[in-house]
């Protein structure tokens, strides 16, 4: 049995999805503050070693295809027999080009193994280099891809993580010791010992620095998903090579990748661009330039924008809200309640709500009185009073929510009881 970690940065599995895809879990472990994946896995590993007797950790990224799993599992086994080793053992890509988007292991001398798999000792780390790098690196036929997939024992894990990073270490034994189970078996993780504790990667905290890594070359259909034109590429082209996805009607365009989520894109006259078009933001590059884009989330965070941390869809244990629309005294959202799905007993000091059902029933806490609000019904909840809403029913409960008052950040909420412990 193993554990699933979310953080910020990625999508969430439920439960459901976890067995579907055949992903076996005891806890779904939440990271409340990203601090990278360094005290991700340690949090991981501290929780399961004090379950198990020393159970094999897989670390994968969220954002990766592969496409032989057959072969994948292959190789895990084999990984695993390193790991029992006590190894670090990292995945290792060859490289088909001269990729920047990546960073690069240096492989050392052949380890002997009985499954005929590529295993070399690791010589050392390099992080994305430039171009002119990239192609020195793959010219010398000894360096590959770092794919960001680990495996090894969560105590020699911990045991390489107390020997280099020590803090990180400590605050993640002590988040995890002190954190909160709630009944759905949610692991609320100790706020101030973790938000204590300093952002670190794998790469850096440890594997640069162990002189226990193994590398096993990967030599199946992997994909990055990390950047949009890696994500149309994985849709056929049509007769003038573009990737296009969404409503899109494209005239005299060739060789693009052209994504819409919401809207009509209609293109003239273009080559070789990429055009992504989602709820929050356009973005039109150069089909070169797609590894440059961190450049504008670099100007984003110095103009002090929050496009790139703020989503119009935002996720939450219940379900999901959208915003529709917003004013200086107003903001409109399509809530989306899970069944059995509870938002928390709360208030709020600066707004009050309208509630319209527009599919399922809502069973509504209002004040000292309790309520069934059923399609194309509504209700009002004015500031400053108590109220909850649960979804007693077997589909979806939607519903719109009309925001009115003076403020309307999601930071005005005082929480009184809540399924999730969050407070």
């Amino acid at each position: 049995m193993g554990s699933l970690i979310c953080n910020h940065k990625h999508r969430f599995l439920s439960a459901e999805q976890c067995h579907e895809k055949g992903i076996q879990i005891d806890n779904i472990i939440l990271e409340p503050i990203g601090r990278n994946t360094a005290p991700a896995v340690a949090l991981a590993a501290h929780y399961v070693l004090a379950k198990q007797q020393d159970p094999y950790l897989l670390v994968m990224p969220a954002d990766q295809r592969i496409e032989d799993i057959q072969l994948f599992k292959s190789k895990v086994n084999t990984a695993k027999a390193y790991a029992n080793k006590n190894k670090l053992v990292t995945f290792g890509i060859h490289p088909t080009h001269p990729s920047t988007a990546y960073g690069y292991i240096m492989s050392g001398d052949i380890v002997d193994t009985e499954s005929g798999d590529q295993v070399f000792y690791v010589e050392n780390f390099e992080e994305k280099p430039d171009s002119q790098r990239a192609l020195t690196l793959i010219k010398s036929n000894r360096y590959y891809w770092n794919s960001g997939i680990f495996m090894f024992k969560a105590s020699v894990y911990l045991e390489e993580l107390k020997l280099y990073c020590q803090d990180i270490y400590d605050a993640c034994k002590k988040s995890v010791q002190n954190c909160i189970i709630d009944h759905k078996k949610f692991i609320h993780l100790n706020d101030e010992a973790f938000i204590a504790c300093r952002s670190e990667s794998v790469d850096y905290g440890i594997m640069e620095k162990t002189k226990n890594a193994v590398m096993l070359e990967l030599n199946m259909g992997w994909k990055d998903l990390g950047s949009w034109s890696t994500i149309c590429e994985m849709i056929k082209k049509d007769e003038n090579q573009n990737h296009l996805y969404g409503d899109v009607i494209a005239i005299q365009t060739k060789g693009c990748h052209i994504h819409s989520e919401s809207r009509l894109i209609a293109t003239l006259g273009i080559d070789n661009l990429s055009i992504i078009e989602t709820g929050d933001a356009i973005l039109v590059n150069h089909k070169d330039k797609s590894q440059d884009v961190k450049e504008i989330v670099n100007k984003l965070k110095q103009q002090k924008r929050n496009e790139h941390e703020d989503h119009l869809k935002v996720y939450r244990p219940w379900g999901y809200f959208e915003s529709l629309d917003d004013g200086e005294r107003f903001q409109v959202k399509r809530i989306t309640i899970k069944p059995g799905g509870n938002l928390s007993l709360q208030l709020h000091h600066h707004r009050a709500e309208h509630w319209i059902v527009v599919k399922g029933t809502a069973l509504v806490v209002k004040g000292e009185e309790e309520l069934l609000v059923t399609e194309n019904q509504s209700t009002y909840i004015p500031l400053g009073v108590k109220h909850r809403i649960h979804n007693p029913g077997q589909i979806d409960l939607e519903l719109i929510e009309v925001q009115t008052g003076s403020y309307l950040g999601e930071d005005d909420i005082i929480r009184f009881e809540d399924a999730y412990g969050r407070r």
